[in-house]
Formats: structure tokens, C-alpha cells, sequence
């Protein structure tokens, strides 16, 4: 029997989605009234009685079951692959991946972004990446800061049940409000109103053009784009709203350009390549901190070509070394002097305050201790009072985090190419994350993201096994 891989991880990530959707649902208890009126006037009601269940509402069910039917496509695809020719086998393959991830994650969010239009601003959604992030436009219109101002008394305050700390910080950098401010303009003069999802679906889906131009083979591009696309955490994020799909998309694109750099014909064009990718790293840095954790290995990858075979160079070295590091990066730096700089003459104690000591537990309103990492350790040995009291994270993540930074740079210098690069950016910020205050679950599906792309998009040494098409 021939071993159809990508017919089982297509499979798998299918029901996958559809499981998590549905689970995601019934924390929305106004949808199946919600979706009546939504869809009242075009769709009959007999047929909406019909559909009609607990676990999910009509919509949602006719979007799984047309990703069924993509999926029984792609099965009938494979099992007439040996009557079509590769090329076809894969264009057909790739539709349907696309159409899948069309219908479960574009569909799903536009169901959501139509409710919570018909509804409530903090309806349908995530505080942060949507609602925050909105509020912010509005602030910058106005000549506010976003880093001085509170969120008592917008549709924030509405949002969560309980830790309503970000209600006084917003912890993300200013090029997450600053590139969208055009595209809110715009919506609101043809439509009347915005939803940040607009920005957050665009991005996702040019993310995964770009990761599959990244892949090397045929199969490797079946594989990142169904994995990225119905990625089981990020995908989600993507319907509600979380921002990490923005930070993914400009590191993706600096990677997409560094890729081209490496295919330059001519040193004219290699140099332009490098200029634009350091320009969409810089975006990237002045989105979110958690875009930081890949400087030491895109720096490391940016001299890949002049480092030489020791670990360490010699001392003579260093100073070359780093005039030259200067020369490259130098985009990045005026990237952040003129996104960030601005803000942080404004108001730098206020921004310090909503960036750095929220996160960390040393502002005045902290973040709480929560996730998935050591910090349930220090809450079940009750090693403090309670979730918002400040507990020295900072010493485990230098502890667990350096060495780890040493091992995956000495890695990639043996290796120096973007998989590694993004391999190492990965293991860092994992490794940072689980011993840090909290580990949310979102990050976690960035982090998957990252790992798709670093195993996926360097050429394989050895001629692996491939999957047909």
C-alpha cells in the first residue's frame, strides 16, 4: 500500500478544527439567536429549524460540512494520482487545502465578525487583538497615547470575567495600531464600521502564500500550508482575533525576503533584499516584544557569510564583525527610532510600564500568574499569596533560557540557514515562555507556526520519502 501521509495529516488537522470550533462555541451562548438574526431575511427558517443543535449553529455546520466535502476532494485526488500527472495531483491538492482553510478559519471568522457587528463591540471576539487594538486607533486619531491612557471606560471593561488588568496597560508596540489605522479609515467609509480581523485575515492569508513559496518540494508545500493554515491554536486565534498572526506575518515576509537574497542574480539585487527584509523584521520588533527573541539569530544568519568556522572568532575579529553587522541592520534600527520612538518620548515611563512591567509582574495592576508552564509550580506550592503577586521569574528564565540560547546558536552556526534560524528563534522563546509568569496558549501556536517553517523550508540533504503529488 502506497503511504498517503498527507491524506492522514489533512485528516487529522480537519477534525482537529472542527472539534476545537465546536468546543470554542459553547462558550458563546447568545449564537444561535445571534445567527437567526443574521441571517434572517435570506435564509429560510424552516431550513435554520432543521439545522438546528446544541453543540453548533447553522452556519457553522454548512462551513464543516463543505470542508468535509474538500476534504472527500483530496481524497479522491490521491487515490487517482497514478492516472494524473504530478503537477496536476498538487494543483489539485493545494485547492483543496486552500478551500478547507477558506471555510473553516476565513469562514468562521467572518461568522463572527458579522455577529458580533449585529451584537456588542466585546461580543464574538478577544480583547486584546481586536477590541484593545481598535480602541487604540481611535486614541491615535485623537492625538492620545495609547500608553498613558486607561480602558475603564470603553467596551474593554465589558470583556472577561475576572484579571481585567490590561483594562490600565497595552502591552504591544506601536506598529500594531499604526499600520492598521489607514485600513480602519477606509472600512469606515465604505462600511460604516471596522473589525481589526479585516488586517488579522489578510495577513494570515498572504502568511501562507508566502510559507509556501518558502518550501523546497512539492509535498513540503502541501504539508507547511495545511499545517500552518489549520494550525490548532493559531487558526483559532486567527477567528477570534488574537494579534500573533501580525507578528507572523512580518517576520514571515523578512524570511521571504531573505530567501530571495539567497537567489539574488546580482549583488545590486541581493542588497536590496536584505534592505527590505530588515525593513519587515523592524516592523515585526516595533509589533510585539515577543519578535526580539529572533535578533540573535537573524543576526547570527546576516553574517553567515563572514563568521567563519569557530564558534567564537578570534578578538581581531570582532570589531570587523560588527561594522559589518552594523551595515546590515541598520534598517532595523531606523525601523524602530521612527515606529517606536515617538511613542516612547511621549510617555517612556508610561509605555515601560504597559509593555515590560505588566508582563512581568512589577506594575502597580500586574499581569496575573497563569498558563501552561512553571508557573503553576510556584501557585500549587503556594509560593505566593495569590495570582497577582510578584514572584522572581526573571531568575528562571535566565536560568533555563541562556544556556539553551548558547546550545541552539553553537547549532546554527554549524547549520546557518533560515530553518535553523527560525528553529533556534523557536526553542529561545519555548523555553523563555515556560519559565516566565505565564504561558498562554496562543503562544503556543506562534511557536508551532515557526516550527513548521523551520523544519519545513531548508532543501532536505537526503532525498526523502516523498508523498506522491
Amino acid at each position: 500500500m502506497r503511504k498517503s501521509y498527507d491524506v492522514l495529516l489533512l485528516f487529522v488537522l480537519v477534525i482537529a478544527r472542527i472539534r476545537i470550533d465546536t468546543l470554542a462555541d459553547l462558550v458563546l451562548p447568545n449564537r444561535h439567536a445571534d445567527v437567526r438574526r443574521l441571517v434572517e431575511g435570506w435564509w429560510p427558517v424552516s431550513s435554520l429549524d432543521l439545522l438546528e443543535e446544541w453543540l453548533s449553529d447553522p452556519v457553522t455546520l454548512m462551513l464543516i460540512s463543505v470542508a468535509m466535502t474538500m476534504l472527500i476532494g483530496y481524497f479522491i485526488i490521491d487515490l487517482l494520482s497514478d492516472f494524473l500527472s504530478a503537477q496536476t495531483s498538487y494543483r489539485l491538492k493545494l485547492g483543496f487545502i486552500y478551500s478547507i482553510i477558506f471555510g473553516l478559519v476565513f469562514g468562521k471568522a467572518f461568522l463572527l465578525i458579522g455577529l458580533r457587528h449585529i451584537t456588542e463591540p466585546a461580543a464574538y471576539t478577544h480583547d486584546g487583538g481586536v477590541i484593545q487594538t481598535e480602541i487604540t486607533i481611535d486614541y491615535f486619531l485623537s492625538g492620545k497615547s495609547p500608553y498613558i491612557e486607561n480602558y475603564l471606560d470603553t467596551a474593554m471593561a465589558t470583556w472577561g470575567i475576572e484579571f481585567r488588568t490590561a483594562l490600565h496597560h497595552y502591552p504591544y508596540l506601536p506598529w500594531t495600531f499604526v499600520f492598521s489605522t489607514p485600513f480602519y479609515l477606509i472600512s469606515q467609509t465604505m462600511l460604516g464600521w471596522y473589525d481589526q480581523r479585516f488586517i488579522y485575515l489578510a495577513l494570515f492569508g498572504l502568511t501562507l502564500l508566502m510559507a509556501q513559496s518558502l518550501a523546497p518540494t512539492r509535498s513540503d508545500k502541501l504539508m507547511i500550508v495545511m499545517l500552518m493554515g489549520l494550525n490548532p491554536i493559531l487558526a483559532s486565534d486567527v477567528i477570534f482575533g488574537q494579534n500573533d498572526s501580525f507578528i507572523l506575518f512580518w517576520i514571515v515576509l523578512g524570511v521571504w525576503f531573505l530567501r530571495l537574497r539567497e537567489n539574488a542574480p546580482s549583488s545590486t539585487e541581493a542588497t536590496r533584499y536584505l534592505i527590505l527584509a530588515n525593513l519587515a523584521y523592524g516592523l515585526a520588533c516595533a509589533s510585539k516584544p515577543t519578535a526580539w527573541f529572533l535578533a540573535p539569530f537573524w543576526a547570527l544568519y546576516l553574517l553567515k557569510d563572514v563568521w567563519g568556522n569557530q564558534f567564537i572568532p578570534p578578538l581581531n575579529r570582532w570589531i570587523t564583525l560588527f561594522k559589518l553587522f552594523l551595515q546590515r541592520v541598520w534598517p532595523i534600527v531606523v525601523v524602530m527610532l521612527l515606529v517606536v520612538g515617538p511613542w516612547a518620548v511621549w510617555s517612556p515611563e508610561a509605555m515601560i510600564d504597559d509593555v515590560w512591567r505588566w508582563s512581568s509582574g512589577t506594575a502597580e495592576v500586574p499581569y496575573q500568574i497563569r498558563g501552561w508552564g512553571l508557573s503553576n509550580f510556584v501557585l500549587a506550592f503556594q509560593l505566593v499569596p495569590d495570582r497577582l503577586a510578584f514572584w522572581p521569574f526573571w531568575a528562571t528564565e535566565i536560568l533555563l533560557a541562556t544556556p539553551i540560547l548558547f546550545l541552539v546558536l553553537w547549532r546554527q552556526r554549524r547549520t546557518n540557514s533560515l530553518g535553523q534560524m527560525l528553529y533556534g528563534h523557536v526553542s529561545l522563546l519555548f523555553v523563555f515562555f515556560y519559565s516566565s509568569r505565564f504561558l498562554n496558549e496562543n503562544y503556543l501556536g506562534y511557536l508551532a507556526s515557526f516550527l513548521i517553517l523551520a523544519v519545513l523550508i531548508d532543501p532536505q540533504v537526503e532525498n526523502d520519502n516523498q508523498w506522491n503529488g
